[in-house]
């Protein structure tokens, strides 16, 4: 199908039922390189491709994040189930192929590879994480579940609201604060998340521009290695007629 016909499909965000954002599977089949699910607004465009542009330090380091899937060595067996599940839930990672997240947070905490700061309310970051796997099973388990992930999907998008609105109580939520724990362990999925080239596919990212650089620096101009959108929608003017701004 040509762009054209994605523009005016009627899966656009603001033409679905209460508004909400196109599904994965709504999306452009993904026909060059890899984005999670298969998906994404930039079908024929793959980052891998333009590696030859990159210096040789940044090339190993890129390519390692597809080829090296970090082994969970930090997280328990029975930490790493739940905080997977909860991860793939808030990136709405549905279906392979799935971007390692947890892998990625788990190398990172293995190796003490901290940000050197933490909230004076909130203990180490690798607590931090140990705590939310507790909690999200003590949360499941007020909806009436054995734990969160034996849990139905509508206990799970409950108990994951609720803790992005540090709304979560009870047990260990009565010393964890979950608003400043949401903080913590959304900004180190977000890092893992789009620091991976698959994501990079997904978002039509150029990749690291050194030592090319970029010449076409104008509002709405493209490099001609750069991906073409096939699903265009300005997020600003949708996110304004949604009246979803912050959220």
């Amino acid at each position: 199908m040509a762009a054209e016909g994605y523009r005016e499909a009627g899966h656009l965000p603001n033409l679905r039922p209460g508004g909400q954002p196109a599904a994965p599977e709504e999306l452009p089949r993904q026909r060059n390189g890899v984005t999670p699910q298969m998906r994404g607004r930039y079908p024929d465009y793959n980052v891998l491709e333009e590696a030859d542009h990159w210096d040789p330090v940044t090339r190993r380091v890129v390519f390692e994040r597809v080829e090296s899937v970090p082994p969970i060595r930090f997280f328990t067996a029975p930490e790493a189930l739940t905080l997977g599940v909860f991860c793939d839930l808030v990136l709405a990672q549905d279906a392979e192929p799935k971007i390692p997240v947890l892998g990625m947070v788990d190398a990172k905490l293995f190796a003490g590879e901290l940000d050197g700061f933490r909230y004076a309310d909130l203990p180490d970051d690798r607590e931090t994480w140990r705590r939310v796997a507790v909690g999200l099973d003590v949360a499941a388990r007020q909806h009436g579940a054995p734990d969160f992930v034996n849990a139905s999907e509508d206990v799970r998008e409950r108990v994951v609201d609720a803790f992005a609105k540090g709304q979560l109580h009870g047990e260990v939520w009565d010393d964890l604060a979950p608003a400043r724990a949401w903080k913590v362990v959304t900004r180190a999925m977000l890092s893992a998340f789009y620091s991976h080239p698959w994501a990079w596919n997904e978002i039509g990212f150029g990749g690291p521009a050194y030592p090319r650089g970029y010449a076409r620096i104008g509002a709405g101009q493209r490099e001609n290695w750069e991906g073409a959108e096939a699903f265009a929608l300005d997020p600003v003017k949708d996110t304004q007629q949604r009246q979803v701004q912050g959220t």
